[in-house]
């Protein structure tokens, strides 16, 4: 059960092992995207369909009725293994089989959402995937097994997609050492949140400089970073940590990008895209709006 890229890499490693036998994607209804609505599938149902994998697939809009149940009951599976499935399962589908999720933090750090995009955004050093036994609660279960990695300069593009190969190698591990396995509890104490990202959430404040390089590492996907003017940054660096300077200050401008200031450090930003218009250079932007050496990028 799962739906976008993460889960895809762990499918295609299920289906590419010897020793398990894939009965089924469970995946999100297609749905319309971009300005033209085009219905689009799920990436898990692009991959069957792009390399001709003849799979069941079921794509209910709720697991929470008989239909679902029966559906999922009838193919008698010895585990399900959910990855960013997108819906939460209802205690009738935990109970079918063993339902093992695979968790994109080291629980119980960043339960829920966005796990990904918070171990980014609070600067850490390290993340991972959790293989978990599911219960009724939100990322709550016995922990299975974990791996981790450095997290460096990623973004969350990049992070993903190492987390999704580490994730997809803990999957089969999990499933072939299952009987010998013991879980271990979470501490609830320790555990914190990840909330649902919305598009408010990638306004720069420009108070910290490694703090708004982060939020660009993280929303890199989606919803992008943008000053209060609604001018998005689209690529930007750390320039520095350290310095006292005024928000949004032009500090210096080079062949191809320049320095903006933050109320600590600065920021190198090279492509911009002012609203309702293409991305473009921020040096045609500022030489469009006439700013130099001293003036605010708004």
């Amino acid at each position: 059960m799962g739906t976008p890229s993460y889960a895809t890499e762990i499918l295609k490693a299920l289906i590419l092992d010897d020793e398990v036998a894939v009965i089924a994607l469970v995946t999100q209804p297609d749905k319309p995207v971009g300005r033209k609505q085009i219905l689009t599938p799920p990436d898990t149902k692009r991959y069957l369909i792009e390399n001709e994998i003849d799979l069941k697939l079921y794509q209910p809009s709720t697991l929470k009725n008989e239909e679902s149940f029966k559906y999922i009951s009838e193919l008698k599976p010895d585990f399900i293994v959910v990855a960013a499935y997108g819906q939460i399962l209802p205690k009738d589908i935990l109970d079918i089989a063993p339902c093992i999720n695979l968790h994109a933090s080291i629980l119980p750090l960043y339960r829920g959402a966005s796990p990904i995009q918070d171990a980014i955004l609070h600067q850490d050093k390290f993340t991972g995937v959790c293989s978990m036994l599911m219960d009724v609660g939100l990322d709550t279960g016995n922990i299975l097994g974990f791996s981790y990695l450095e997290i460096d300069k990623l973004d969350a593009s990049g992070l993903f997609l190492k987390l999704s190969h580490l994730a997809s190698k803990l999957t089969i591990d999990t499933l072939k050492n299952f009987d010998n396995i013991v879980p271990l509890k979470q501490n609830s104490c320790e555990a914190s949140y990840s909330k649902k990202i919305f598009k408010e959430g990638g306004l720069l404040d420009l108070v910290d400089a490694s703090s708004c390089e982060a939020r660009y590492r993280a929303f890199i996907f989606w919803p992008g970073v943008f000053l209060e003017s609604g001018l998005k940054l689209k690529t930007l660096f750390l320039d520095s940590t350290e310095g006292l300077n005024k928000k949004a200050e032009i500090l210096k401008i080079e062949k191809q990008s320049i320095i903006i200031g933050c109320k600590k450090g600065a920021l190198e930003v090279s492509r911009v895209q002012p609203p309702s218009k293409k991305e473009m250079s921020v040096i045609d932007y500022i030489r469009g709006k006439r700013l130099g050496v001293g003036d605010y990028l708004s």
